[in-house]
């Protein structure tokens, strides 16, 4: 008869409070102005790493949405100028100590930003949301080639995919799950070898990441083979991803359609590009840059905890059917 109870307590719930606190006070020192956005979508996450969450109504099916990204880029192709949000996510099949299917997202746009701007704004919020104000001095930058030749010993963008299940220790069901997906088998490296080993007393940002592994963020223009992507760590744990946008509506319909073809290859749902992010791009979005952390992962390291439990209030109620 206990099952009512909450995860978690009253001092969880105020940490989560403070963080959150700080976190505003961060945007509203910058001038970074709140929106909201819809949870519920006529479109999917195409991301082939991805699935949605449905919803039924007497209008119809709905999606409930993985980000707030693309309704947030359709406000700054409409002339809004640098916003955040902090807003309930959804993502379906994610569960552990480190996932749930619903989670709360910090997310913000910065117009005009660099890579490098973008990057340092990311760890001056991450600092100031752990209360910790000189963690961000104490960041260390990678690159993703470097970060897999020091941790893995490989080639980023030579290695071969027997190279690359070898690394991981991949039995046999495994190879023939990922087949010749290197992409795949890249995240993989990066999840079992390269992040474990990130030292766990400081923030760790990995950048440039490949450019097939970047469907919403520009290419690189000093490197056509990443992109102006980047992933802050602590220790084994991502707590952001990030990058300068992709402003081209050509070649993001493209890359909706590279992501289909990869799901259907993954024997994933095919599912609804969003049509009007591409409107919107085809409408102009201006040159900018965004982040998304989630909020239970900055508790966890503020925390102390390797249990997302730990830190919410209750679990997503299927766990207990």
């Amino acid at each position: 008869m206990s099952g009512w109870r909450p995860c978690s307590g009253v001092a969880a719930a105020r940490s989560r409070a403070a963080l959150l606190e700080r976190a505003r006070a961060y945007f509203a020192a910058a001038g970074i102005l709140a929106v909201d956005t819809p949870a519920l979508t006529r479109y999917a996450a195409t991301d082939p790493h991805i699935d949605s969450l449905t919803a039924q109504s007497s209008g119809g099916g709905y999606f409930l949405h993985t980000s707030p990204e693309f309704c947030m880029k359709r406000l700054l192709a409409a002339g809004f100028p640098d916003i955040y949000s902090i807003c309930r996510v959804f993502r379906d099949g994610e569960s552990g100590a480190r996932h749930a299917p619903e989670f709360t997202m910090i997310e913000w746009y910065r117009l005009g930003y660099s890579l490098a701007a973008i990057v340092e704004d990311t760890l001056r919020l991450i600092a100031r949301c752990l209360d910790d104000p000189a963690l961000a001095g104490r960041a260390e930058i990678v690159d993703y080639g470097e970060a897999l030749r020091r941790h893995a010993g490989l080639d980023a963008f030579g290695a071969g995919i027997d190279e690359l299940a070898a690394v991981t220790a991949a039995d046999d069901r495994l190879r023939r799950e990922i087949g010749d997906e290197r992409d795949v088998w890249l995240d993989l490296v990066m999840s079992t070898v390269v992040a474990p080993s990130l030292p766990a007393d400081r923030l760790t940002v990995i950048r440039h990441y490949p450019a097939s592994q970047a469907a919403l963020a520009r290419p690189c223009p000093a490197d056509a083979r990443v992109a102006d992507r980047f992933e802050v760590f602590r220790g084994a744990m991502e707590l952001a991803n990030g990058y300068v946008e992709l402003t081209d509506a050509d070649v993001q319909r493209r890359r909706f359609d590279d992501d289909l073809d990869m799901r259907q290859r993954l024997g994933r749902e095919t599912v609804p590009w969003d049509r009007h992010l591409v409107d919107a791009l085809h409408a102009g979005l201006p040159d900018c840059a965004g982040v998304a952390v989630g909020v239970e992962r900055l508790q966890m390291v503020l925390d102390g905890t390797d249990d997302i439990r730990d830190v919410v209030t209750f679990e997503s109620e299927h766990a207990d059917a």
